[in-house]
């Protein structure tokens, strides 16, 4: 790819930005900034977790761990801006972005309260409606997860 077909990169978004592309909002809003967006291509972002989550009063007592699908959630938010970057049009028409499936999920270590979680999706393919996105969840530079995971964007009002 020469240099003018590069797509130029997006970001920093912060929090506003961020509530203005996804609906989620506490307790489940789980992406807290994005550094850097190359739409149709790759995101990179992160969630700050902190003791203050709600799931760590149950996750467990005395020894509060992330529940590995509010990581995997993580990843997909991720995934969902990654996608929404370039196509905010696809919101404002009444539609959701929906998480479809998952695959060839590995949970590396814990995640725990005061890490960061750093979050980078990359675009396999889409097809339509439906995209493919690889995801990985890094904390200091080790990998604590790592997935495929499938959306799609459906009208409302179909669901």
């Amino acid at each position: 790819m020469t240099q003018e077909n590069t797509p130029a990169s997006l970001g920093p978004y912060d929090i506003q930005r961020i509530m203005s592309m996804l609906p989620h909002r506490y307790p489940f809003l789980m992406v807290d900034r994005v550094e850097e967006i190359v739409p149709q291509k790759y995101i990179k972002a992160y969630k700050n977790v902190s003791i203050n989550e709600p799931f760590f009063q149950g996750h467990f007592p005395g020894f509060p761990v992330m529940p590995g699908v509010m990581i995997l959630e993580s990843m997909a938010q991720a995934g969902g801006l990654l996608v929404l970057s370039d196509r905010e049009d696809l919101l404002r028409s009444g539609n959701l972005f929906l998480f479809t499936g998952i695959e060839n999920v590995k949970f590396r270590r814990p995640v725990v309260p005061g890490d960061k979680l750093e979050l980078y999706s990359e675009l396999i393919r889409h097809k339509m409606r439906l995209w493919k996105m690889r995801g990985t969840a890094h904390v200091n530079g080790v990998l604590a997860c790592e997935a495929e995971m499938t959306a799609a964007i459906m009208p409302k009002e179909s669901i």
